[in-house]
Order: C-alpha cells, then structure tokens, then sequence
C-alpha cells in the first residue's frame, strides 16, 4: 500500500480520535450532570452521561475487575490488532480499510476515555421521536456506528454486483 494512503489512513484515525475528545472536551466544560437540553421540539437531546458499560451499557454491572479487563485491556489489544490489519493487509479492500479505520478511531478515542475516567466514557448526545429513541452516545459512537452501516450496504452492494 502506497505511504500516501497510509498517511490517509493515519490521519482518518488521528483526526476522529481528535474530534471526539474535543467533542468531550467541550461538553464537560459547558453541560452539567444534571442539564437536559433539547432542540428541534425534543428530537436531539444533550445531556452528559458516564457510561460504564459498552454499547447501550452492555457489561456495565459486571464486577469490576472483569470489566476493566474486558473495556479495557481486550478492547486495546483487539484494536491494536485492528490498526495492524488496516495498514498491513494484503486483502483488504479500499471500502473495508477505511471503515475501520473509522471503527479504530472510535475505539481509540472511547479507550482513552475509559482511561481517563476510571472505566468510563463521557456520553451526551441523543436522538428520536417521542419514545423511540437512541441511547446516549458521543461522537466515537458515530464513527463506529456509520461505518459498520457502510460496510453493510457496502457488502449487499458487492454481493448483488456478483451475482449479476
């Protein structure tokens, strides 16, 4: 792979990991624990939350031993695994490399929270409609989440074109 796109690659990682912790940066300076904001009639919601788990708080009520190893030390060593594939890959397609690129950047960015914060990541961002909505989640939470979708519709896309 060319230095060029590795740099690309580096950049996408460095970049999310850098928007995320500002994100974070700024919401602890200006919301409160105990703010709620609401915008567009109550669709998106502010409000800042400790989240101890993973996704949707997943693990945040096992023992705490077992979920520092897992959040923490499992979590690093799979995304030191990942950032490996992403620049070492022979395989690999453009789409697939990106995205998880994407993925490693959120990882990266909610590992470094987790670390700051005793187990925890800073979560203030909400969405939906009535009572259909989002968990709280940060902007780590976006990259991974839009990614994963891409590599989805990426794949019907892929798949579809093969059997044409």
């Amino acid at each position: 792979m060319s230095e060029r796109r590795n740099g690309l690659l580096a950049a996408t990682i460095v970049g999310g990991i850098a928007l995320d912790q500002v994100s974070k940066i700024l919401a602890e300076r200006w919301l409160l624990p105990t703010d709620l904001h609401t915008y567009l009639g109550g669709i998106f919601r502010i409000q800042m939350v400790r989240n101890r788990g993973a996704f949707l708080s997943l693990g945040s009520t096992l023992p705490e031993h077992l979920r520092q190893t897992l959040l923490i030390w499992g979590v690093g060593i799979f995304l030191l695994g990942l950032t490996i594939w992403i620049f070492r890959s022979k395989t690999a397609t453009p789409t697939s490399r990106w995205c998880m690129a994407a993925v490693a950047a959120g990882g990266f960015a909610n590992l470094i929270d987790r670390i700051r914060f005793d187990g925890g990541v800073l979560d203030f961002l909400n969405v939906g409609i009535g009572g259909v909505r989002t968990g709280i989640f940060n902007v780590a939470d976006m990259y991974i989440t839009f990614a994963v979708i891409w590599l989805l519709i990426d794949s019907f896309r892929t798949r579809k074109a093969s059997q044409v």
